[in-house]
């Protein structure tokens, strides 16, 4: 019989588009298959239609089309439907039995901005051009919003001089009039439909001092060694003077050939063992992922987890309908 294993995750740092944490207790399989469900299986909303009325701009509908699908549409439902996510609230568009669109399946925005006499004072005055962004997209459905921005944050930082995600300049006698419309899919049809920006996980290192080794070593040497490591995962304890990892080693050791090369050339003889060895933990990992504002980045490993819960349950469906044919 294999291991049974209990996965267990520890939340390191917890950002609303950012989180860092510790999956242990499992293997790579689990870990990776985490990873590319939020890179690529996370539901989420992306505007897939724009239908345009009035372009008189710079670019031509496809370009603006192509950038209007990258914005970041996010759902926050109302007190009354708190919890509730995008993949419950919205149907995928080729499931729903409606004929074209409906509120079940699809999300309207209208955007309509020209360059006449009001639009000089946002502009600044004078024949400035005009930016039109995200905020100038008006959505029908008020639980659906573009994310102008990343964070709280940057928000504060930019709202003096910034409306958003810019999506083109107008000049006098230019206007651009379309409508558009967000439907839910998965970043395995189009990459517009990715929640994440990045995501990436490593092995949890595990730092290994011989201090009998490192006895004959002399002051210098050891700072040889710390030196050589461009993560610094080493130093000096002043009490004792012996070498030990630093305080946040398990997040900085990645670049460890250096120091295992620096070692080599201080040994008497090359079986001698290693002053200090660097190994992959192969059941814990530590996550990195960062959101585009489509989701906070809690929501994006739930929906994550709540996805490979999904695939477990229909694979282990189908291999009871193989057992009962």
């Amino acid at each position: 019989m294999p291991h049974q294993r209990f996965p267990k995750i520890e939340i390191l740092s917890l950002l609303p588009h950012e989180i860092r944490f510790v999956l242990s207790e499992t293997d790579a399989s689990i870990a990776n298959a985490i990873r590319r469900i939020m890179i690529a299986e996370v539901p989420t909303l992306a505007i897939d239609l724009v239908e345009f009325a009035d372009n008189s701009t710079v670019l031509d509908d496809e370009y603006i089309a192509h950038r209007m699908g990258l914005l970041p549409i996010r759902y926050q439902p109302q007190d009354s439907l708190r919890g509730e996510d995008c993949s419950s609230a919205f149907l995928p568009h080729r499931e729903c039995v409606c004929y074209e669109r409906c509120p079940r399946c699809s999300v309207e925005f209208e955007l309509d901005v020209s360059f006449d006499e009001a639009s000089l004072t946002r502009a600044g005055g004078g024949d400035l051009p005009l930016t039109v962004a995200s905020r100038d997209l008006r959505s029908l459905n008020d639980n659906v919003m573009p994310a102008h921005f990343l964070s709280v944050e940057e928000q504060d930082e930019s709202q003096s001089h910034d409306s958003g995600i810019s999506i083109v300049k107008i000049g006098p006698g230019q206007r651009l009039k379309l409508r558009a419309f967000a439907r839910r899919g998965i970043a395995k049809e189009h990459a517009k439909w990715s929640p994440v920006a990045v995501v990436t996980y490593r092995y949890w290192p595990i730092i290994t001092i011989n201090d009998h080794a490192c006895e004959t070593l002399t002051y210098d040497q050891k700072l040889a060694l710390i030196e050589c490591c461009p993560d610094r995962i080493l130093e000096i304890d002043e009490s004792s003077g012996k070498l030990i990892a630093s305080v946040n080693a398990w997040e900085d050791a990645m670049f460890v050939d250096d120091l295992k090369d620096k070692q080599c050339s201080m040994k008497e003889r090359p079986e001698d063992d290693d002053f200090v060895t660097v190994e992959h933990s192969r059941d814990k990992f530590i996550f990195h992922v960062e959101g585009t504002g489509t989701m906070d980045a809690e929501e994006i490993l739930t929906s994550s987890l709540k996805v490979l819960r999904e695939k477990l349950n229909g694979l282990s469906q189908e291999v009871e309908n193989l057992k009962n044919m």
